[in-house]
């Protein structure tokens, strides 16, 4: 099965985690009625901050932030483009507020996977 996924690191202020988790069921919604597989959002849990690299190093993250690492499959890189287009102008999300969280240190990406296994 070829898919394409979009990849996500963020910083999020504790105080916003409810906020940013309501924003993200709403995301979630509209990703998928536009036709993303599958969209995901994890908020950590288990992660250490490194030396040279890291989640938390990655984002510059602040004493007061969580990361959330998240990713969104797609069936093609065209398909990707298509939904984004799509979901870049409905009104539930334009209508988030853009301020749960700093855009400036979030990482993202398209990527096409290498390796699959599993279910």
């Amino acid at each position: 099965m070829a898919f394409y996924v979009d990849g996500f690191v963020l910083p999020v202020p504790k105080k916003n985690v409810k906020l940013y988790t309501k924003a993200a069921k709403i995301c979630a919604k509209v990703w998928l009625e536009h036709g993303a597989l599958q969209y995901v959002e994890c908020c950590v849990d288990d992660v250490q901050k490194g030396s040279l690299t890291s989640f938390p190093l990655s984002v510059k993250l602040k004493s007061n932030e969580v990361v959330f690492f998240s990713w969104i499959t797609y069936k093609s890189k065209a398909d990707r483009k298509r939904v984004v287009a799509k979901v870049m102008q409905d009104p539930r999300v334009l209508n988030i507020d853009p301020n749960i969280f700093d855009s400036n240190r979030m990482i993202y990406g398209g990527f096409k996977p290498a390796v699959i296994a599993g279910k």
